[in-house]
């Protein structure tokens, strides 16, 4: 009896501390979300330093990832998670997918200890691989440094060759930056924790079936659309 008692204190202790570490991972996604919509306003305050607004208009997703770490694991290398949000048929945005990205430093701000990343893609093509498993940028689709300021002209080589346009903003020093060879995946587990279902797909989310929606969410949702249909 004594042992089936302990037991049960057991197993409950590891339920409670289950249920508590899911509680507060998801809080974590959430301010991870809320912090991708603050990079993307915070940057795009400033026209002249921004992506050029034509970009965003065009683009089919946009990837934030906020505080990307230089880490010691790896010489040079660089590790981060982020949001994912592809737009929808009705010109809406989905719901934001986690994903993570894992690089070299090849290009990235010499010495920065944390950087903001965006990319935006501008094919259906490279969202698809992306969900189809891990994704190497520069291998799997072409990626480049992209234009910035409002003035800078969207009809040049680089943009009109490369599928996928990169920026980093680090110490207040706002450009594009060329990411070939980072390697850029879908993280489910952030994705159960912030929806709270164990068996949801990123499909499922850019599908509008992750239901739970949260004040981030909505957030991230609006500066998208504020500022992918700026004239």
């Amino acid at each position: 009896m004594r042992s089936g008692k302990v037991l049960s204190i057991a197993v409950v202790t590891v339920m409670l501390l289950w249920v508590w570490s899911t509680a507060a991972f998801a809080k974590n996604e959430a301010k991870k979300v809320q912090e991708s919509a603050d990079v993307l306003a915070q940057i795009m305050k400033i026209p002249e330093k921004g992506i050029p607004p034509v970009l965003l208009r065009d683009a089919k997703a946009i990837a934030i990832i906020p505080g990307v770490i230089k880490g010691a694991f790896i010489v040079g290398g660089r590790h981060g998670t982020g949001v994912l949000s592809v737009r929808n048929a009705d010109n809406s945005w989905s719901d934001p997918v986690f994903v993570s990205i894992t690089g070299g430093s090849v290009g990235w701000q010499v010495g920065a200890t944390s950087t903001d990343l965006i990319l935006v893609f501008k094919e259906v093509k490279d969202v698809d691989k992306l969900l189809q498993g891990k994704f190497t940028l520069g291998a799997d689709a072409a990626v480049a440094a992209g234009p910035v300021g409002r003035k800078a002209s969207a009809a040049t080589d680089v943009t009109l060759q490369t599928g996928i346009l990169s920026y980093s903003r680090s110490r207040g020093l706002f450009a594009g930056v060329s990411l070939e060879g980072a390697a850029l995946l879908v993280d489910d587990d952030a994705n159960h924790a912030y929806y709270d279902k164990s068996d949801l797909t990123a499909k499922d989310i850019l599908a509008g079936q992750g239901l739970k929606k949260e004040p981030a969410t909505v957030n991230l949702q609006k500066a998208l659309a504020k500022y992918s249909t700026t004239k």
